[in-house]
């Protein structure tokens, strides 16, 4: 069922309450929340030959150019950890701490790409313009993101790198920022380095919104929960900004799409779509776009599965009026029989648009 969330961006941040529960641990009890997720709708069904196989549950939401809720499926109010679609705020947090970053290695900044040639050789570049090596990366050594790219890397017998992981530029970027203000290179994943709590209050800042649990995202950098209306709204403000760092970072993406994620890459393919705006993926099914215009989608994935987000994609875009071919097909997640289409993963009724 949809859920008109009434706010405005600008206003005091939110706070949301939790219920929980107590969970024991070898440190005593801890509070564990329950969020919204727990109770969150189905956003999309997997349908095979006619029936419905599996169901996914989330939270989505669109928000307006001055930040208000004009579509929400779910309590949007629900804190999630952002995973990388905060690395953007990440970028812009960089630029404020005096990081020199040209357009390509900004979009590597807000990248979580998939550790193709050009990739590699640009996160390179923003180490060697700092004078430092692969060797200062404190991101966790992985192969590359992109599946093709993995396969390259497992033919040649390589071992996991630093460098190949996707998240490298962004780590690149917060070594550039710390550099230019002095802060210890060695540190700056623990969540009260200078730079962590400058990308959470630019994060606020972006969101109207308070962030809550702190927590080590798959990397190793601090991540902040934050509500994902928080969410939309930033990236919102983001691609709609005309002057300022907020403008550098969503040129930045707009420029080199292939550099946010990579080449058959959702977010890469939305954006190439999609003129003027941005998107970037997260891990555990959390997918968030800015609308040229200033209004802002953001979604979560109850299970964390990344499958349904491209059909509930463009399902909340034509929610919001923009839709066409182009992006149809990018929605379309085919369900396999026999090698063969016989299905396909579907909004659910909840977040398709409303014959009019």
């Amino acid at each position: 069922m949809a859920v008109q969330v009434q706010g405005s961006y600008g206003a005091e941040p939110s706070a949301h309450p939790h219920r929980g529960h107590y969970s024991s641990s070898g440190h005593g009890l801890r509070f564990v929340p329950v969020t919204g997720l727990v109770d969150a709708p189905v956003l999309a069904h997997v349908v095979r030959s006619g029936t419905v196989e599996s169901v996914h549950h989330g939270i989505a939401v669109v928000t307006a150019p001055d930040g208000r809720v004009e579509f929400a499926v779910g309590d949007a109010l629900t804190r999630v950890f952002p995973r990388s679609t905060n690395k953007p705020i990440h970028a812009v947090a960089a630029l404020r701490a005096g990081a020199r970053l040209d357009l390509a290695g900004l979009a590597l900044a807000a990248a979580s790409h998939s550790g193709e040639r050009q990739h590699l050789a640009g996160v390179r570049a923003m180490l060697e313009a700092l004078d430092l090596g692969e060797e200062h990366l404190r991101n966790t050594p992985d192969l590359p993101l992109g599946e093709q790219e993995r396969e390259r890397w497992i033919r040649e017998c390589r071992e996991p790198a630093r460098v190949a992981q996707g998240c490298s530029g962004n780590h690149a970027a917060m070594l550039g920022a710390s550099a230019a203000s002095g802060w210890d290179l060695e540190s700056y994943l623990e969540a009260d380095h200078p730079f962590q709590q400058l990308a959470r209050a630019t994060t606020e800042e972006l969101a109207g919104e308070r962030t809550g649990e702190v927590a080590v995202d798959g990397c190793g950098t601090a991540v902040f929960a934050l509500p994902l209306v928080g969410l939309a709204r930033a990236y919102g403000r983001l691609a709609a900004s005309t002057l300022g760092y907020e403008r550098d970072v969503a040129d930045a993406m707009r420029l080199h799409p292939g550099f946010v994620a990579g080449e058959g890459r959702f977010a890469t393919s939305l954006m190439h779509a999609l003129t003027g705006a941005i998107a970037k993926d997260g891990a555990e099914g959390v997918f968030a776009i800015g609308l040229p215009d200033g209004r802002g989608v953001a979604v979560k994935i109850a299970d964390g599965a990344a499958r349904p987000i491209p059909p509930v994609v463009v399902a909340l875009l034509a929610r919001a009026g923009v839709a066409d071919a182009a992006l149809d097909v990018l929605g379309r997640v085919a369900v396999l029989g026999h090698g063969e289409p016989v299905g396909l993963v579907e909004p659910a009724p909840a977040v398709a648009a409303q014959p009019a």
